[in-house]
């Protein structure tokens, strides 16, 4: 049984290809409620901002795509698979990604994380396992984020010594990391 909109929706949508512009503004704002229904229900996790580009952009394919349609078929079911589309479009674009809003439960969250004050001891007492040459090294590169060259004017070194006293370095601290958590 067809839907009761579908010979209305159908006739606008005729006289419309033929050069009836004020029917085919009533032909689009016809359909815009069902099919914001659809984009809601189909796509109402990501938001109501996000479902209303949806409906845009479905809009603006009927527009465009307006030709495409057989005058002689249903046009429920070619605006509904319209609307199917760019719903999967726009969960494609989207990726993995979840949107929520924050502002209904912001006060709950909890405060943004400070930093740990120990840390820097914690990292001290870990690069004091290291020779001395080591040590520097490693906290004039790892922590003072100076550059390979600069290290090695400071100690006299050149950059390839460096790099190995660096490598050396870092292998001891991932060993001893991996003794402690065993």
């Amino acid at each position: 049984m067809a839907h009761p909109d579908e010979e209305v929706w159908a006739g606008m949508l005729r006289d419309a290809l033929a050069g009836d512009e004020t029917r085919y503004r009533s032909f689009l704002e016809a359909i815009t409620p069902p099919l914001r229904r659809l984009v809601a229900v189909r796509a109402g996790g990501m938001g109501a901002a996000e479902c209303e580009d949806i409906l845009q952009d479905t809009l603006l394919a009927v527009h465009l795509k307006r030709h495409t349609w057989r005058t002689d078929e249903p046009i429920r079911p070619w605006l509904f698979a319209i609307a199917r589309y760019k719903i999967v479009d726009a969960f494609r674009a989207r990726g993995r990604r979840v949107t929520i809003d924050i502002a209904d439960f912001a006060e709950t969250l909890p405060a943004p994380p400070e930093e740990d004050p120990t840390d820097a001891g914690d990292i001290e007492r870990v690069i004091g396992h290291l020779d001395d040459r080591s040590a520097k090294i490693v906290r004039a590169i790892g922590i003072e984020g100076v550059g390979i060259a600069e290290t090695g004017e400071r100690f006299g070194m050149s950059e390839g010594a460096v790099r190995v006293a660096l490598h050396r370095g870092l292998k001891k601290l991932a060993a001893l990391r991996r003794s402690m958590l065993e």
